[in-house]
């Protein structure tokens, strides 16, 4: 009687399993454009873009393409990255912006909202390379939001010559209070615990930071995990326009570890998005000494 009962928690054990690495295969896509662009070689300093798309589709998407094209970033995380959604046309948002850039490209979604009214997968996060990505992981970030409500990340490992560097995209959610925010976060920074320390890491996207205290808290984590930003807390990064006046805030990020960023900006000639593309150039020659000319 013992063994029949052992045995039947153990196959209910592995059939939840099994379903749990199956929703996780279907929202989460990796690969890499039919053609790439230029083969990359290890280059002292490369540049770094975040931005939230979103969910821009046809003409607005290529303004994206064309913008990352003349901006020649290396790296690049995305956030609201619609892979088949019926309000952009059931289209592939995530491959096509990796055959428009000709990169490797890696997107993750969430799962269903607790609610259970889904009737469509989530919009995602997207990693975009010039360097093939490796050990790529979906972080489901703790507590949901409003209808039960998932927020996703992404992380994977990013090799330039002989530097293996860990990149995330984060999306977190908007309406939780301060203190699960940062918890959210703190999901990232345990997932780079599995890294050695010495490990370069850039930890992007759209923290959805629109509260002072937020703000303050993200640096505080960050800062104390051994990161930096070369982004001041009040420059907005996020505008919509209202009746009476444009709302602006600060929501997006770019941090740092063992990455010198000797330039960076905020792109606000691009406005197909409510938010704005952060960039940086990260110096890659302090830690990789003797590996660039």
């Amino acid at each position: 009687m013992l063994f029949s009962v052992l045995f039947f928690v153990l196959a209910i054990s592995l059939v939840a399993t099994a379903q749990e690495r199956s929703e996780t295969s279907k929202l989460l896509e990796s690969g890499q454009a039919t053609k790439l662009a230029n083969p990359a070689t290890a280059s002292s300093e490369i540049k770094i873009v975040s931005y939230n798309i979103r969910w821009r589709s046809d003409q607005e998407l290529q303004q994206i393409i064309d913008w990352l094209k003349d901006k020649r970033p290396s790296v690049i995380a995305l956030q609201e990255v619609d892979r088949a959604k019926k309000r952009s046309g059931h289209v592939n948002h995530a491959r096509t912006l990796a055959e428009g850039l000709g990169m490797y490209y890696a997107w993750a979604a969430p799962p269903a909202p607790q609610d259970g009214k889904a009737s469509e997968e989530e919009t995602g996060v997207e990693l975009l390379s010039s360097y093939p990505l490796t050990n790529i992981t979906r972080i489901v970030m703790p507590h949901t939001g409003p209808g039960g409500r998932w927020r996703v990340a992404l992380g994977a490992t990013v090799k330039i010559g002989r530097i293996s560097l860990r990149a995330y995209s984060v999306h977190s959610e908007t309406r939780i209070p301060v203190s699960l925010k940062i918890e959210q976060l703190g999901a990232v920074l345990e997932d780079l615990a599995h890294y050695p320390l010495s490990t370069p890491a850039i930890v992007m996207g759209d923290f959805n930071s629109w509260e002072p205290m937020t703000i303050s808290r993200i640096r505080k984590l960050f800062s104390n995990a051994g990161f930096t930003t070369p982004f001041s807390d009040d420059e907005p990064t996020f505008m919509r326009n209202a009746m009476l006046f444009d709302l602006e805030l600060k929501l997006d990020w770019i941090w740092l570890r063992g990455l010198p960023a000797p330039s960076f900006g905020i792109d606000r000639s691009l406005t197909v998005s409510d938010h704005f593309p952060l960039w940086t150039v990260v110096d890659l020659k302090k830690i990789g000494a003797g590996q660039f000319p």
